[in-house]
C-alpha cells in the first residue's frame, strides 16, 4: 500500500470513528440540549475525533501493532527532501 494512501487512511478513520461516537451518543440518548449552537455539536465531534486520535497514536508508541486504531498498522514513512 503506498505511503500516500496509508497517510489518507490514517486521517480519515479518526474522523470515521468521531463521527460514529457522535452518532452513537445520539443514539443513546444524549443530547446537548435544543438551544445548543451546530457550532457546539460541531466542536464535541472535533473533540471526540482528537481524543481517538491522540489515544490512538499513543498507544500506537507503545504497541506498534494498535496503529491498526487509525486504520493502518504502520505509520506513512516520507522521503527526506534535499
Amino acid at each position: 500500500m503506498s505511503d500516500h494512501l496509508v497517510s489518507l487512511i490514517r486521517t480519515y478513520v479518526p474522523i470515521a470513528v468521531g463521527s460514529a461516537l457522535a452518532w452513537l451518543a445520539s443514539t443513546l440518548g444524549v443530547v446537548l440540549g435544543d438551544d445548543a449552537s451546530t457550532a457546539l455539536t460541531v466542536g464535541v465531534v472535533a473533540l471526540a475525533t482528537a481524543i481517538y486520535y491522540a489515544v490512538a497514536r499513543a498507544l500506537e508508541s507503545r504497541w506498534p501493532a494498535l496503529g491498526v486504531l487509525l486504520g493502518a498498522a504502520r505509520p506513512p514513512t516520507y522521503e527526506q527532501q534535499r
